[in-house]
């Protein structure tokens, strides 16, 4: 795997690892009735988004003008945490406005 490749797997995994663990600590938050730290949490979060985002969008930039990649294994599992993440920051977001309304109650 050609060094700027593995830069840019290793950028989804860790971004894509960051944002999760942010969107966890913004439901933490909320369920202590911070729902300033939450929303801190989620702008982390979708900061870190943004960053694996970037980092994908120069593999996708580079295979579409014909500089083909090896996927590898590690290649998959970085896609892969990019996608659970994203997922979990927005099923995160769901719980969170479920704790404000109830503490509105």
């Amino acid at each position: 795997m050609e060094d700027q490749n593995l830069e840019a797997v290793m950028g989804l995994i860790m971004y894509g690892g960051n944002a999760k663990s942010d969107a966890m600590e913004a439901i933490a938050a909320a369920k202590k009735g911070d729902f300033e730290e939450a929303e801190k949490k989620f702008e982390d979060a979708n900061d870190s988004l943004g960053k694996a985002h970037n980092a994908q969008t120069e593999m996708l930039t580079k295979e579409a003008q014909g500089e083909h990649a090896q996927v590898t294994l590690l290649t998959v599992h970085s896609q892969d945490h990019l996608m659970t993440a994203i997922a979990f920051t927005d099923l995160a977001k769901e719980i969170v406005d479920l704790y404000r309304r109830l503490d509105e109650k």
